[in-house]
C-alpha cells in the first residue's frame, strides 16, 4: 500500500462531489456546479489529474419547466454496458414553506467513453410522493439495483428523510419505497430537519450508507446508517445509525461543513478514498446555498479493528485557496 497524497482542495468551487474509478482505468468526476445551470464532466486516470482535467459540459438545464432550475448534486453511474447520470432539477428557485421544488432525473449514453457520443433524457425517478426530492444515488447488492434518495414526505415534519427501493431498470423504482432515517438527533437539525446525500461503500460484510445532515453552513456534518449484507435491505430495521456524526467541522484544521459525499478508490485500489466538500471558511455571507466556495476534498479512510470506517477529521488545505468573498 502506497501513502495517497493529493493536494487539497482538490477542484475548487464544486460541491457535492461524485469521483468513480471505471475499469477503463478513468477516474470520472461530477459535481454542482456554482451557477446549478448545468451538468460537467471530467476525467483523468489519477484522482489529482482530475484537478486540471478539461470539463466538458454534457447536459445544460431547460429554458422551462420541470428542469429550468437549480441543477444540483449530479452522480455518474456505469450500469449493464450504459453510463448514467443522477442529479435533481427544479422548475423554479422559488421555494414554497421553505422547500424547493426539485424532482429527481436521470440521463443515459451508451458510448464507452461518456464525454462522447449522447446523452439522453430518460425522465423523472417517479415516487410514491410527489414532492421535494433529490441526491439519488444507485447500488448493486446480490444482484439486485437498489436507489437510495432524499425526500420530503408530506407527514413528517422536516425537509428530508432518505428513502430505499429496489429498480425496475436504472430510471424506474418498483416494489417498496421503505424510510431508512429521518432526522432524529440534534445534529441532524440544526437550521434545517435534513438528511441527504447518501453514498454507499460495502466492506467487511457489512453495506454502510453516509448521509449529510442539517444547514449547508459550517453546521453541515455527516451520519452513517450500516445494516449486514445479509439483511433484508428493505426492512428498516436491517439500518443502524450512528449516535454521533462521523465527519465534522474542524476549526484546527480549517474545514467547515463537510458534507456530501462520496467514495472512490486510490490508483493501486489498495484505500478507500472520502470525496467530500468543505468550506475553509466559517462566516458566510447571506445565503449559504449561493455562496460557490464549497471546494471537493478527499482524502484516505482508515478501518477500525470492529470493520467500520473512520473517517478522522477533514485535513488541512495544502494549497492556498481563493475564496472571493
Amino acid at each position: 500500500m502506497t501513502e495517497f497524497k493529493v493536494n487539497n482542495p482538490l477542484i475548487e468551487q464544486r460541491a457535492d462531489p461524485w469521483i468513480y474509478k471505471h475499469t477503463d482505468g478513468y477516474y470520472y468526476f461530477t459535481a454542482s456546479v456554482p451557477e446549478y445551470d448545468r451538468i460537467e464532466l471530467r476525467r483523468a486516470t489519477s484522482i489529482q489529474g482530475l484537478t486540471d482535467a478539461d470539463a466538458k459540459t454534457i447536459w445544460v438545464k431547460h429554458e422551462t419547466g420541470l428542469m429550468s432550475a437549480n441543477i444540483w448534486a449530479p452522480e455518474i453511474h456505469f450500469i449493464d454496458g450504459k453510463w448514467y447520470v443522477y442529479f435533481a432539477a427544479a422548475r423554479t428557485s422559488e421555494t414554497k414553506d421553505g422547500l424547493f421544488d426539485h424532482r429527481m432525473f436521470v440521463l443515459e449514453n451508451s458510448s464507452a467513453n461518456p464525454l462522447e457520443g449522447d446523452w439522453v433524457e430518460k425522465g423523472q425517478v417517479k415516487t410514491k410522493w410527489e414532492s421535494f426530492a433529490l441526491d439519488a444515488t444507485t447500488f448493486e447488492h446480490k444482484g439486485i439495483s437498489y436507489y437510495v434518495w432524499a425526500q420530503k414526505d408530506p407527514e413528517i415534519v422536516g425537509n428530508s428523510n432518505l428513502y430505499i427501493s429496489e429498480m425496475e431498470n436504472p430510471w424506474t423504482l418498483k416494489g417498496e419505497q421503505v424510510c431508512i432515517t429521518t432526522p432524529e438527533y440534534e445534529w441532524e437539525k440544526i437550521g434545517f430537519l435534513v438528511n441527504e446525500g447518501a453514498a454507499v461503500l460495502k466492506r467487511n460484510g457489512r453495506i454502510f450508507i453516509s448521509f449529510s445532515a442539517s444547514a449547508t453552513d459550517f453546521n453541515y456534518c455527516m451520519g452513517l446508517l450500516t445494516a449486514d449484507e445479509n439483511s433484508n435491505l428493505l426492512d428498516p430495521r436491517s439500518w443502524n445509525k450512528s449516535i454521533e456524526p462521523v465527519f465534522t467541522t474542524n476549526e484546527e484544521t480549517g474545514q467547515y461543513g463537510p458534507g456530501h459525499n462520496s467514495f472512490t478508490v486510490s490508483e493501486d485500489g489498495s484505500q478507500d478514498i472520502l470525496v467530500y466538500h468543505a468550506r475553509n471558511y466559517k462566516e458566510i455571507e447571506g445565503d449559504p446555498l449561493y455562496d460557490p466556495n464549497r471546494h471537493t476534498r478527499v482524502q484516505a479512510i482508515v478501518w477500525n479493528e470492529d470493520g467500520t470506517p473512520n473517517f478522522g477529521v477533514p485535513v488541512p488545505d495544502t494549497k492556498p485557496v481563493l475564496n472571493n468573498k
